[in-house]
């Protein structure tokens, strides 16, 4: 990303503020990626099935599909309250490279998967680059929180207020973020992002 666009995704991130911000009480101003309302933050590419009920973003078996932020993200934190079902693949990925196909080969993908076949990089962990220990972290039937920080190189995954990975990587400095529909339930009824 080149100065222009950190300053243009700075603006447009200044207009996100004053447009919603939401307080967590812990300090710093968090701006709504989703509210219980629209999807204007995102693009959606692939065959996910995304909808809002009732104030919950949810997608099925429609997948695999992503909503792609419309902005690219450097340092920040982000924080997502989640339900998934046991068989459900999902994932928030960050700093992706390539806006219009999203992969675990090029972001960092915080997964979101109880019965993954490699459990060392299910629920909790950033698939290939930082595994989760037993006993597995689970989210199936119950909604869940991930609180994710990605500043500079260091990156931590804190999942239900556990820390399951907190790692120095310097592969991919910014790039938009991605929540996945790749099977299976999966819902969303907040996530907000605080730049750092």
């Amino acid at each position: 990303m080149n100065r222009r666009q950190v300053l243009s995704a700075s603006g447009s991130l200044a207009a996100l503020a004053l447009a919603g911000c939401a307080g967590t009480g812990d300090g710093g101003n968090w701006i709504a990626l989703f509210d219980g309302k629209g999807l204007e933050q995102f693009n959606a590419i692939g065959k996910g099935s995304w909808r809002v009920t009732s104030g919950i973003l949810e997608a099925d078996d429609g997948g695999p599909g992503f909503l792609v932020t419309r902005q690219s993200f450097r340092d920040f934190r982000i924080r997502a309250e989640f339900y998934a079902e046991a068989k459900t693949n999902s994932g928030i990925f960050i700093r992706a490279q390539d806006a219009n196909k999203i992969t675990a080969g090029n972001s960092y993908e915080v997964n979101i998967w109880d019965t993954r076949p490699d459990p060392t990089y299910g629920t909790g962990a950033i698939v290939d680059f930082a595994k989760v220990s037993q006993p597995y972290p689970q989210a199936g039937g119950r909604w869940n929180t991930l609180d994710i920080t990605a500043r500079g190189t260091r990156l931590i995954v804190v999942f239900n207020g556990q820390t399951t990975v907190d790692i120095n990587d310097g592969k991919y400095a910014s790039g938009p973020i991605a929540l996945q529909s790749g099977g299976g339930l999966i819902r969303f009824r907040r996530v907000l992002i605080q730049p750092l």
